[in-house]
């Protein structure tokens, strides 16, 4: 675990922080730095701030000036920007709070953005509702009876399989403008998945037991 990062970006705050020191990497982009600071994150425990800035206002931002990476790319999101500074330091497991809400192009962009990284990083987003990570070829879910699980194609997925599902996928294809497999359940604790061409897009939602 103390390889993980934790990294903040501009979309709905979390409602609570997660346990921080289980991350060994902290960074937030510049239009998640407010929403952290009216959360009464710990400010100090952030590694880097980026972005290009726009989002700032308000003098006791200089405090933290030795923290600020800017990166100006208009051609890249902050959200890009930030994974590419993570990387660089050799870092490959990241947890990501604030992907989603807010303007919706920007939850599609932070989405495609993932996508582009998920050969080199493993990426999991997390919001009120669920946790969401795209898949390799074959992948475990566990702990995960009774939650809502759903498998979003990205475009599209071939050849899919699934054990513990209510409702089983025996190499069956998904396509974004055909057939999706969202909303589906876990029956047992442990979803087998795997599929053949393509990429997925895997949603697990929360139940009683949290993740």
């Amino acid at each position: 675990m103390k390889d993980k990062v934790l990294l903040f970006i501009n979309g709905d705050a979390p409602k609570s922080l997660p346990q921080l020191d289980v991350y060994s990497f902290i960074a937030c982009t510049d239009g998640a730095f407010h929403y952290l600071q009216e959360l009464d994150f710990p400010m100090d425990s952030l590694d880097f701030i980026s972005g290009d800035f726009d989002s700032h206002s308000g003098a006791d931002e200089n405090i933290y000036d030795d923290k600020f990476i800017y990166t100006p790319d208009q051609e890249k999101t902050d959200f890009h920007k930030a994974l590419e500074i993570i990387a660089e330091k050799g870092f490959e497991n990241i947890d990501v709070y604030g992907g989603s809400g807010g303007e919706q192009d920007h939850f599609l962009g932070n989405l495609t953005v993932a996508f582009l990284f998920k050969e080199n990083l493993n990426i999991t987003f997390y919001d009120k509702s669920s946790k969401y990570f795209f898949i390799p070829k074959t992948f475990l879910l566990t702990n995960v009876k009774g939650k809502l699980v759903s498998l979003y194609p990205f475009p599209q997925a071939e050849n899919v399989v699934t054990k513990g599902l209510k409702w089983a996928l025996n190499n069956e294809n998904l396509n974004i403008i055909s057939r999706i497999g969202t909303r589906n359940s876990a029956v047992e604790d442990n979803v087998y998945i795997e599929y053949g061409v393509g990429d997925l897009l895997v949603f697990v939602g929360k139940d009683c037991r949290g993740f």
